[in-house]
């Protein structure tokens, strides 16, 4: 790392006001997204329909607030001027998600996750744990994360009622994304993850699946 690299410590406590910020607009803000996603027109749902739908969508939902938190831990601490960077754009893409599925949650007449500061809080302390090792190792984070979620992803698509191309069209274009971050981390250095730590993060993500699909 080279000193130009280094964030001077005005420049850390301003990244520090400004995480604080963006912490409290992804948990207390309406979500609002940079890019226009056309929809298909909703169709008439049954009633356990719209309560399955939401539980998946509320999930995803909560995956994309964890996301906010895990970006934004990682960029904080993030060796390079590039790595934090692609983070931070990582970051901004994950926040159309972010509204697309608050959008959803809406239309179904349903509500966000209740444990969502729960989940951004816990995944912004991964986020900064992971970049303290250096930015190969926050990059192989972001790897194997996106990697896991798109797998997530796509059995939410699978498990989705077959008449709501609303729902399925939000997810199919953020499977592409996450697919495109991880390809960016790994073309960046990121390095492969020991599998006990992998499994570690399968275990934790289905921890908080299984919770936010009720709350």
């Amino acid at each position: 790392m080279t000193y130009n690299d280094r964030m001077p410590a005005t420049g850390l406590l301003d990244s520090v006001l400004k995480v604080a910020d963006e912490t409290l607009r992804t948990l207390f803000a309406p979500a609002r997204s940079a890019r226009a996603l056309p929809l298909p027109a909703d169709t008439v749902l049954t009633g356990p329909e719209k309560r399955h739908i939401a539980g998946l969508m509320r999930v995803n939902h909560a995956g994309e607030i964890a996301a906010q938190g895990l970006y934004r831990g990682q960029a904080l601490l993030a060796r390079a001027g590039g790595t934090r960077e692609l983070l931070q754009r990582a970051a901004q893409e994950e926040g159309d998600h972010l509204a697309w599925c608050e959008a959803r949650l809406a239309e179904l007449g349903s509500h966000p996750s209740r444990l969502n500061p729960v989940w951004y809080l816990g995944s912004f302390a991964m986020g900064a744990a992971a970049a303290a090792f250096g930015d190969e190792v926050s990059l192989g984070f972001v790897s194997e994360t996106e990697r896991q979620v798109e797998g997530h992803l796509a059995s939410h698509l699978e498990r989705l009622p077959a008449g709501d191309a609303r729902s399925r069209q939000i997810l199919q274009q953020m499977k592409s994304d996450e697919a495109g971050h991880g390809q960016m981390a790994r073309s960046r250095g990121g390095s492969d993850l020991p599998a006990p730590l992998a499994r570690l993060m399968r275990s934790v993500a289905g921890m908080m699946t299984s919770t936010a699909y009720w709350l």
